[in-house]
């Protein structure tokens, strides 16, 4: 009879039969009971009260019951700790066991056994157990070890077992290696500062020499562990290349796709003008094309993987067009995923093959399928400028099949096909004009209405077109509102007598009777340039449009070569970075392609670039992981833009000297102290002085275009703070701010006499400092200050002054002198204060510029709790003249790519990366003066959070 008939039992109360039968003295008796016990386990019932019994009976020889009271107690001992303690003499005992069977269960349950107060009477066995003379015992302690750590890290590192596990990297046994490999990349996951993986030519010999020998699991883990190696030069990426090809060949898809991995991140090194270069490209697409005949799960894994591979390097599959074929019976994600592969290979060569198979699809009955291939089509077109008039003709004929969702789809595509070529294929505007009654779907309503406004001239009905859909004009979705609005200003610029009363219509539509704040901006701008000047609004609004890119899809290159870093991962199906989706406190290691060597690349990367070269010729570097600016804005950057004007930090060192020809000349004795430095209260919103001209009456007066459009100046003030207490300066009370208005820095001060004497003969001092802030303008306090009198006062002041570097940066220390004595004080003043306003970078120098800024320049912050928008953390800190150059929305996430000048001439760059929902933002400033990074980040946070 087999063991299943320990599951059917169905008796109740039975606890105390088993504790009697645990008891007995006959070991079949025994046994049988431990196996009721672990049956009872599985299905859920708590026999946790068995727990003495059952540690009872580790004392025996026989291995299977040993294996069963092993079982039981990894499942026990977290809710029995102190129950759990029993069971270290046995454990202890069986680590000497001339088993070596049993010295591994016993050193592989200590590891599962999650329970501190027992972690230090396992490290002797453990320790055993890792110089065991068995392989068997060897691999299995290895593992134990990274158990131990995720338990008790400190531990595992005071008893020396990382070093024994390094050690074990050079274990004659491969699976030996394996394992400690698969140990010691664990830890270092965890830990991702410590350099536990020293890899060197020597270390990685070994792990190769294993890699033909060990198990499937072993080979994955130590190709994983060679992926994260950078060879020194591209003739030890090469050996490394030759020695891990045979795996392409292995019956596991998981050890195809490491070594795929491997291979992929050591190609990057070679020269593609090497022979071996083109053999590796060779011998890379058998072993992809095999993973495609797997069941679809495998195929989905192997297809997402492949996209991204494409992706890096198209000539590896350029040949394998076929295998990307949709068969009938595969299920619509695989279907969905060869689409997507095939237009990517597209190219002039295959083009007729692959129209022909995608016109097919357009035929199919999977709605879904069918509108995938229908875009292709187009994005075929534009991809493969030979084939557009084909595709243009096929798109047409799909349109005759009358079949609704095609139609849309159509549409849709060949308003792309449009913008890409203009003037070429517009005599199919009739065809399309006939089925404008079918479009039901916004996206195809918002292509047509562009289409007929952009071609206004050539449609003679164009006007009652567009009325037709004005009709309904509060229904449409936003998309549509937007398109229609542009669209009827398009046909006025163009036909402006006949439509003069549809624009009225729609601009009336757009601004008095819609809620949507888009729509009514855009409506107001038009009314605006229409009222005011026609010929400028022809040359914003039919202005030419720049044609667009070929693939708009391609994931951005920094990302890409990270992910091609985790082909064989989650990373690789979802196309995101682990950092995206891995939640917990583990940090994430950004991983990047490494970089090509000298000897297989013959341009020099901007470090290596010599000195006297102009900063034009040291911009074309690769854009490092985390930058995710290379590609901003799929800007296409011609010949090299010479770098801003960065002065070199104008910041000098020096000691702070108090005394030192800055203050002294205010006085006559010496100082009876300095004053401790009282910290500046964070800058607080200033509410902005409403600086437009009155509103008209109607649209026409929306902007008072005569005296100009009233423009936000001025950053965030703070409250003022006390930095003179009256106890320390004979009862005179100073408290203050800086703010910075229209360009001019000020300090506002508030001067308040708390003597019983009046006090005159005000004047004011600054020590030298980081920034060279000096007064512009005597203190000037018009009337003698009596008793409890206060008086405000506004400072003007300059950054001519002498420079300093003083600690901290923005620390300020402060002479006042009056008729009673002279009195000092320190306080700090906020950055912010120092960004001027024409710190806005152009997009392409802004490019040029962040690739430039050594990458060890660059500082990472979090900005945490603050609620807000992209939008409304654009327009706050543009208040403050930090200036948003560029923004865009990867994976989901806001970037705002932002550029800020301070008044001695050091340019700040920053992404801001905002995930909407997510009250913490990331921040990253790069700058050639790091030490200012800390106090701008300041700077963002005070203006963000007030």
């Amino acid at each position: 009879m087999t063991d299943s008939k320990y599951f059917t039992t169905t008796k109740k109360g039975e606890i105390f039969e088993l504790k009697a039968e645990l008891n007995s003295d006959k070991k079949e008796k025994k046994k049988e009971a431990v196996k009721k016990v672990i049956a009872s386990m599985t299905v859920g019932k708590d026999v946790s009260a068995l727990f003495p019994d059952v540690v009872n009976c580790m004392q025996t020889d026989n291995l299977e019951l040993k294996k069963l009271v092993y079982l039981y107690l990894m499942n026990y001992a977290k809710s029995q700790p102190d129950m759990a303690i029993m069971a270290v003499n046995t454990f202890v005992k069986d680590c000497e066991d001339p088993n070596p069977l049993i010295r591994a269960l016993a050193v592989r349950t200590m590891g599962c056994i999650r329970v501190d107060k027992i972690t230090e009477y396992l490290c002797e066995p453990l320790r055993k157990c890792l110089k065991d003379e068995d392989p068997y015992v060897r691999k299995t302690a290895a593992v134990c070890v990274a158990k131990l750590h995720d338990i008790n890290a400190q531990l595992v590192e005071d008893q020396g077992f990382l070093d024994t596990l390094k050690d074990l990297i050079s274990d004659s046994n491969p699976m030996v290696v394996a394992n400690a490999v698969a140990a010691l990349s664990e830890i270092a996951e965890s830990h991702p500062s410590s350099n536990l993986l020293d890899l060197n030519p020597q270390s990685i010999n070994k792990l190769l020499t294993a890699l033909n020998e060990c198990t499937e699991c072993g080979q994955i883990f130590i190709l994983d562990c060679l992926a994260n190696y950078t060879p020194k030069d591209d003739r030890e990426a090469q050996s490394i290349c030759e020695r891990v090809t045979p795996r392409l060949s292995h019956a596991n898809s998981a050890v195809v796709l490491s070594a795929v991995k491997v291979l992929m991140k050591f190609m990057e090194m070679l020269s593609k003008d090497l022979d071996y270069y083109g053999t590796l490209l060779k011998k890379l697409a058998p072993p992809l094309v095999t993973l495609l005949s797997a069941e679809p799960e495998l195929q989905y894994v192997a297809l997402r993987n492949i996209n991204l591979i494409v992706q890096k390097r198209p000539e590896v599959l350029k040949h394998e067009m076929k295998v990307f074929f949709v068969k009938y019976n595969d299920p619509i994600y695989v279907k969905l995923e060869k689409l997507d592969i095939m237009i990517r290979l597209a190219s002039q060569a295959n083009i007729a093959q692959v129209l022909a198979e995608l016109k097919e699809y357009a035929t199919e009955v999977d709605v879904d399928f069918v509108r995938k291939a229908v875009r292709a089509i187009g994005r075929c077109a534009i991809k493969v400028e030979q084939s557009a008039e084909r595709c243009v003709s096929t798109l047409l004929d799909l349109i005759q099949t009358k079949v609704n969702y095609v139609v849309q789809e159509a549409i849709v595509v060949i308003k792309d096909i449009f913008r890409k070529y203009p003037n070429k294929y517009e005599s199919v505007i009739a065809t399309l004009c006939e089925n404008l009654d079918s479009l039901d779907e916004p996206e195809a309503r918002a292509a047509m209405i562009w289409i007929v406004g952009e071609y206004a001239e050539r449609i003679d009905n164009a006007d009652e077109l567009l009325e037709s859909f004005l009709e309904g004009f509060h229904d449409e979705s936003t998309q549509v509102q937007l398109q229609l609005l542009t669209a009827i200003v398009k046909l006025f610029l163009k036909k402006p007598t006949e439509t003069q009363e549809l624009v009225q219509q729609v601009l009336s539509l757009a601004t008095q009777d819609s809620d949507n704040p888009d729509l009514r901006d855009r409506g107001y701008i038009y009314w605006r340039l229409l009222s005011t000047d026609p010929v400028a609004a022809k040359e914003v609004v039919l202005a030419e449009k720049p044609l667009i890119s070929e693939e708009t899809d391609l994931i951005e290159p920094t990302l890409l070569d990270e992910l091609i870093c985790y082909i064989g991962t989650l990373a690789s199906v979802y196309h995101k970075p682990p950092s995206a989706f891995v939640e917990g406190g583990r940090g994430v290691v950004h991983k990047s392609l490494p970089p090509r060597t000298a000897s297989s690349e013959s341009t020099e990367s901007p470090e290596t670039a010599p000195a006297g070269a102009p900063p034009g010729e040291q911009l074309d570097a690769v854009p490092t992981q985390g930058d995710l600016l290379g590609d901003l804005l799929n800007l296409d950057l011609g010949p090299p833009v010479s770098g801003p004007p960065l002065a070199a930090s104008a910041v000098q060192m020096g000691a702070v000297d108090l005394l030192g020809g800055g203050l002294d000349s205010l006085m006559g004795d010496e100082p009876e102290g300095i004053g401790a430095p009282s910290f500046v209260a964070p800058p607080a919103a200033a509410v902005p002085a409403n600086l437009g001209a009155p509103m008209g009456s109607g649209l026409s007066d929306l902007f008072d275009l005569t005296s100009g459009v009233g423009t936000l100046s001025g950053s965030y003030v703070a409250p003022k703070a006390v930095w003179l207490p009256a106890m320390k300066a004979k009862g005179l009370e100073i408290s203050g701010t800086f703010t910075r208005q229209a360009g001019t820095i000020s300090m506002d001060l508030q001067l308040t006499n708390k003597a019983l004497q009046v006090m005159t003969d005000f004047a004011i001092q600054f020590n030298r400092n980081s920034f060279g802030l000096a007064p512009a303008a005597p203190l000037q306090v018009h009337a003698p200050l009596s008793p409890t009198q206060t008086v405000e006062i506004s400072l003007p002041l300059s950054t001519a002054g002498s420079v300093m570097k003083t600690e901290p940066l923005n620390s300020l220390q402060v002479a006042v002198k009056n008729n009673i004595d002279v009195f000092y004080f320190s306080t700090l003043y906020p950055l912010h204060i120092l960004f001027v306003e024409d710190g806005k970078m152009d997009r392409q120098m802004f490019l040029a510029t962040w690739k430039d800024i050594p990458n060890e320049n660059e500082a990472q912050f979090q900005i945490r709790d603050c609620p807000l928008n992209a939008e409304a953390v654009s327009s706050r800190l543009q208040s403050s003249n930090i200036f948003t150059v560029a923004r865009r929305n990867v994976e989901g996430q806001d970037m705002l790519y932002q550029s800020l000048k301070l008044t001695n001439g050091i340019w700040v760059l920053a992404e801001l990366r905002i995930q909407p929902g997510n009250p913490s933002f990331t921040l990253s400033l790069k700058c050639r003066a790091p030490e200012v990074s800390q106090h701008v980040y300041q700077a963002y946070e005070t203006i963000l959070k007030n």
